[in-house]
């Protein structure tokens, strides 16, 4: 078959994907850390064959293809978003603020909890895309380097921004303009993800943990250090900890933080590279000391009192799951109209309460206060100044930068 579709699939990124799948943010859904996920099978090999067709692209040129819009004769919106990843009622059976949405606008949300891994759900949306048809949704959220993907191929469609009066006013500073889709013509945030370092303090027994280079260094600490097998987390802390941005790293950088960790896991101090089953050796003091998302030790802290986290002196890396509407969507003004529902005040806080990652609305914290104090007050659901001044994005790769780095980080990992 003819090999001429951009963004393709390489072995190093289907190897990444399946690490992902087993261990990775996949692995364990947003609110399901303490319990089996309920998420459904990969279909490797399907993908695999899907990757080696090489579909040809609808298009390069960013702007996306508009559809007739049907919003308003069909009072409707396809909502396709990761599972368990917004607020639930104590039935389980409701999502208050969509059905707030719903009684307002007359609306109808058909929810679906279908992206359970970024690269498996792009292989089930690409043939659409590619083809130049409808996915049959009318917002999805992807994962900020997937989503610059689709913008870079012009997979998706720019956004009315007189639709999104709220979202543009209360967008945080943090998340405005990331370099895949600066002034976020395209996207808006869902929430964030922070990268930290988590910590035991009873496994540590005294031991002063504060940077990478200590869960690096000291031997105290040999054979109970854990790394994110997310390659942007990991590579980003460590590129932090050596000084180095990284929004502006070269090649030269990135060999430089592989050896360094090469290092690290050939003399032991690395346990291992883990996806959210990281949280049970935490809990259990197996692991004294990871790079740990922020969400998770969120809810880890609630039961488990020595939990606790630090963000370096040289900062923490920073990513966003994102809204996006796909080429030949049929509802984009509604489609719209949700994402700019969510960046009302009272719903973001709503969203914020239940689901424990960063909210990228500005002024919700009052509004937090009345449901949370306590996740109000806590900066990795609402980072105050200081902590998102030390925040840090990975910067956007290219094709030939992705398989290079995926295929150096999936060697360090044994995956």
């Amino acid at each position: 078959m003819e090999q001429n579709e951009p963004d393709r699939l390489t072995p190093a990124q289907v190897a990444a994907m399946r690490r992902s799948f087993r261990n990775g943010r996949a692995s364990l859904t947003r609110r399901s850390l303490l319990r089996a996920s309920a998420g459904g099978a990969l279909a490797v090999g399907g993908l695999g064959a899907l990757s080696a067709c090489g579909i040809p692209a609808a298009g390069k040129t960013q702007g996306g293809t508009l559809a007739e819009d049907h919003s308003a004769k069909e009072k409707v919106v396809g909502f396709s978003n990761w599972p368990e990843y917004i607020d639930v009622d104590d039935s389980g059976k409701h999502h208050p603020t969509l059905e707030a949405f719903g009684k307002r606008t007359g609306i109808t949300v058909k929810y679906t909890e279908d992206i359970n891994d970024n690269n498996e759900f792009f292989g089930k949306i690409k043939p659409q895309l590619a083809a130049g048809q409808d996915t049959g949704r009318d917002l999805i959220v992807l994962t900020d380097w997937l989503a610059g993907r689709l913008i870079r191929l012009g997979w998706v469609q720019k956004l009315d921004a007189s639709n999104l009066p709220h979202a543009f006013a209360n967008l945080s500073g943090q998340f405005r303009s990331p370099d895949w889709d600066p002034g976020r013509a395209y996207s808006y945030p869902w929430q964030g993800i922070s990268t930290v370092i988590a910590f035991n303090k009873k496994a540590l027994d005294g031991v002063e943990v504060k940077s990478i280079s200590d869960l690096l260094d000291n031997p105290k600490l040999k054979g109970r250090v854990g790394f994110l097998s997310e390659m942007r987390d990991s590579i980003g802390m460590t590129l932090l900890d050596m000084g180095k941005d990284p929004a502006k790293f070269t090649d030269d950088d990135f060999d430089a933080v592989i050896a360094r960790l090469q290092k690290a896991v050939d003399k032991g101090q690395i346990r291992r590279f883990t996806g959210n089953d990281y949280t049970s050796d935490l809990t259990k003091g197996d692991l004294a000391a990871c790079v740990a998302w922020g969400g998770d030790i969120v809810q880890l802290q609630a039961d488990s009192p020595d939990v606790d986290y630090i963000i370096p002196d040289s900062g923490y890396m920073t990513s966003t799951d994102n809204m996006l509407i796909p080429n030949k969507a049929r509802h984009k003004a509604n489609a719209e109209r949700l994402i700019d529902f969510y960046y009302e005040l009272d719903q973001a806080a709503a969203l914020a309460a239940y689901v424990n990652y960063v909210s990228p609305v500005d002024g919700v914290k009052p509004y937090l206060e009345k449901i949370d104090k306590d996740a109000a007050n806590n900066p990795l659901i609402l980072p105050d100044k200081a902590m998102a001044a030390k925040s840090h994005a990975f910067r956007s790769l290219t094709q030939k930068e992705e398989t290079a780095y995926e295929e150096k980080f999936a060697k360090l990992t044994g995956a």
